[in-house]
């Protein structure tokens, strides 16, 4: 009977999307984390550790947009989500939610770093 294999290909397929969700919405690249466009992710020092709020928001969220999270992400390790004044999720990392530079142009770029002493690369 071929039913067999195809019912055991269904559920590998099955199981790669499980995972596939519950990856990390980060990864490292040459000591920072990049999101998932390859573009360097930011904390801010002014967000308090744990407290699951971002107070980058209106025109600070426009130039410092924040590393979005959907309703089916769940937290993972060291990865939270947490959720904004506008309802919307963002992804936080060991409590700091994280942000992408409006003014970096291409992945590798770092140029929020130091922003008015309050912004920092997030490192791993």
């Amino acid at each position: 009977m071929k039913l067999l294999p195809v019912l055991t290909l269904s559920f590998a397929i099955l199981g790669g999307c499980a995972s596939m969700s519950s990856s990390s919405p980060a990864k490292e690249a040459n000591g920072v984390l990049v999101g998932a466009n390859g573009m360097t992710l930011y904390t801010f020092d002014r967000d308090a550790t744990g407290s699951g709020k971002s107070v980058c928001n209106g025109q600070c969220a426009i130039n410092w947009p924040p590393l979005m999270a959907t309703d089916a992400d769940k937290a993972s390790g060291a990865y939270t989500v947490i959720t904004r004044d506008d309802g919307k999720k963002q992804w936080a990392l060991k409590g700091k939610p994280l942000y992408f530079w409006i003014k970096d142009t291409k992945a590798g770029d770092k140029t929020g770093e130091g922003v008015q002493g309050v912004w920092h690369t997030a490192k791993p």
